[in-house]
């Protein structure tokens, strides 16, 4: 462990170290010669407090960075604050970061709803809202919100994923569909859709909202429907549920996850393994714990870091994971920005990521945002569960680009 964070050390030395950047300095608010202080929302409590251990793995990177040097000289304030998933609560505290801490950016912020909420106004303030750890197709519209830019597989394109797995080895499934409705549900909903063709539809589709405090009635639902293929289009919380229910009922359909809530230690853990078995989901990262990645010099690394920079979470939790990854990215940007700190440039850097690979990606998968295309990822890997972790598929689970 000692020698993985050395490594670690070394990395992020080279990764944060300074450039012979021009003597002109170009600073937007709430950067100096020292500081760049950013800003982030995330559910430390409310419904999908389960993404609380992403805001506190971003944390502790940053805490890594700064320990490091910071990055071309400047430490890096990260301000993150709890928006309880709840959309007032987002818009109060974004506000809060903006006007009254005068932030260079919102970064990283996790979750559809908190998202959706903060968009409008973020992009009316010209505030940079990037590294959007949500996978909505309104992040990534160039045209309509110029300022937002996701680091999270569109929605849209995994639920296509779905759709052709669907379609290629259980054609004649009867498909039942839970989804959050919102945006988050509606766009997985639409790519499964676009992904099945006009050759098989759902039977039942059935809707909850996130202020329920059980989903279980829907599921009973589905399964009186007749569907023998069930799509959790849902967040942690309500996953679990479904699982747990499923099994308890006696129902055996074939299953699939969204990544949002494929996190072993958040959703699978509590549901129960054995209520898990054979579960679809997409991945597009390593996984941490999983006996194929054991001697993988990146998951070894990053179990290190977590042991040291955020002891109280798992490494197995995926939640936790997609911080460690998205916080590579931002982390990537401001460097690229050397001595022009202005918001703009920020946006810029962050839209010039085409080619990018951060550490514990999949092999094969890049980020792919260019300035006239912010979409950030263009395919994903399919994985099922068995035993205690999640298994890689062959190619045949490889999704063509839905770009």
């Amino acid at each position: 462990m000692k020698t993985a964070m050395t490594a670690l050390v070394a990395s992020v030395a080279l990764l944060t170290a300074g450039t012979a950047w021009s003597a002109d300095k170009k600073y937007g608010p709430g950067v100096t010669d020292t500081e760049i202080k950013l800003g982030q929302t995330v559910a430390y409590s409310g419904p999908a407090s389960a993404f609380a251990s992403y805001g506190r793995t971003m944390m502790g990177y940053f805490a890594m960075i700064n320990e490091a040097g910071g990055i071309n000289g400047r430490k890096v304030n990260l301000i993150s604050l709890d928006n309880a998933f709840s959309p007032p609560k987002a818009i109060e505290q974004t506000r809060k970061l903006v006007e009254g801490d005068e932030v260079l950016a919102d970064v990283g912020t996790v979750g559809t709803t908190p998202n959706v909420a903060i968009q409008k106004y973020l992009n009316g303030a010209k505030v940079p809202h990037i590294f959007i750890s949500a996978g909505g197709r309104r992040f990534a519209d160039k045209k309509n919100f110029p300022w937002s830019v996701p680091m999270y597989p569109g929605f849209e394109m995994e639920g296509r994923t779905f759709g052709e797995y669907i379609m290629k080895h259980k054609p004649d499934g009867k498909i039942g569909v839970l989804y959050q409705n919102d945006d988050y549900g509606k766009d997985f909903l639409t790519g499964l859709k676009a992904g099945l063709g006009d050759k098989n539809k759902p039977v039942a589709e059935v809707s909850y909202e996130i202020t329920e405090p059980t989903i279980e009635s829907l599921i009973v639902r589905l399964k009186d429907a007749g569907a023998d293929v069930v799509l959790h289009f849902s967040t942690p919380k309500f996953t679990a549920q479904g699982l747990r229910k499923i099994k308890e009922i006696g129902w055996a359909p074939l299953q699939f996850l969204v990544s949002p809530s494929n996190s072993i230690k958040a959703v699978i853990e509590p549901a129960g393994f054995e209520n898990a078995q054979g579960v679809i989901t997409t991945q597009f990262t390593k996984q941490a714990g999983d006996p194929a990645w054991e001697n993988d010099p990146e998951v070894i690394e990053y179990v290190a870091f977590m042991k040291k920079w955020a002891p109280n979470d798992n490494p197995g939790d995926f939640i936790a994971l997609s911080g460690y990854v998205i916080a590579q990215g931002i982390v990537q940007a401001i460097k690229q920005c050397g001595d022009d700190l202005t918001r703009e440039n920020l946006l810029k850097q962050a839209t010039s990521m085409k080619g990018q690979r951060f550490k514990m990606m999949l092999p094969g998968i890049a980020l792919s945002t260019t300035p006239e295309d912010y979409t950030p990822y263009e395919s994903l890997r399919l994985a099922k569960f068995e035993g205690k972790s999640w298994k890689l598929l062959d190619d045949t689970g490889m999704s063509a680009s839905a770009k």
